[in-house]
């Protein structure tokens, strides 16, 4: 019906109007946690590729702080290895370096096990953005599949509790052959290295079982996938890491 001109009254938008009770046909949804309803502080709220960036970037500034803790330790471990005391006798430097047996079978297993869990975390991370796209369609009735359903999350943690313990495996065998942290300087180097990783392996996998209690309270799916994509950054250096320091307690004479 036409309205009059001068009349005051204003035609309905059939696209967002809730006439004839059916309510507003949403345009566009957000899975960033914001309400588009207008004029409220979430329309300020960061786009999630700004929030992952600034979760990144603060992963950056911890793994710069990991790296210089490792540099300081190798370099202290290689300069301690090339060193020696005099002996004055032969006016020669006699080396009191002494290399660890190194258990390498559990230690390849445990390098293994710790690149598989990589995999696992990134099935887990593509599990998570299809999860939200499939989502946020909308669609009643419309399965997720059996590939999003799978725990790839579990398994990226059982995986990890099996590196740490292979890694207690590794302790315990040196601790049976009487080799402990004070022994001997190469002992000394093997223990704080490993164990320093240890801890650092524990704190992502920390975040991670966080993320996996964000999905069991079914919060915002980009929380989610948030804590995923800025973990995985951590978690894929810190196996890079561990090949790097079983090379240099392999070739270093550790």
């Amino acid at each position: 019906m036409a309205i009059p001109p001068g009349s005051g009254l204003r035609a309905r938008d059939p696209l967002t109007s809730n006439g004839g009770g059916r309510g507003p046909i949403p345009v566009d949804y957000d899975w960033g946690g914001g309400d588009h309803r207008g004029g409220g502080d979430d329309d300020r709220l960061p786009s999630y590729p700004e929030r992952l960036k600034r979760a990144r970037f603060a992963v950056y500034i911890v793994l710069a702080s990991i790296v210089m803790l490792f540099v300081g330790f190798s370099s202290l471990m290689l300069a301690r290895r090339t060193g020696g005391r005099y002996d004055a006798a032969t006016s020669n430097f006699i080396s009191d370096w002494t290399p660890v047996p190194l258990p390498i079978q559990l230690l390849l297993l445990n390098t293994a096990i710790l690149a598989l869990s990589s995999f696992t975390l990134e099935r887990a991370r593509k599990q998570a953005r299809r999860r939200v796209a499939l989502l946020g369609l909308h669609v009643p009735g419309v399965s997720l599949g059996r590939e999003i359903n799978f725990p790839w999350l579990g398994a990226t943690l059982v995986l990890a509790s099996a590196f740490l313990y292979g890694q207690y495996r590794a302790w315990d065998l040196l601790h049976r052959h009487g080799v402990y942290l004070g022994t001997m300087i190469s002992s000394s180097f093997f223990f704080i290295l490993t164990g320093a990783h240890a801890a650092h392996l524990f704190a992502g996998m920390s975040a991670l079982a966080y993320a996996g209690i964000v999905a069991c309270l079914r919060r915002a799916p980009e929380n989610y996938r948030l804590v995923l994509d800025a973990t995985s950054v951590f978690w894929h250096f810190m196996g890079i890491l561990w090949v790097y320091l079983l090379a240099l307690m392999y070739f270093g004479g550790a």
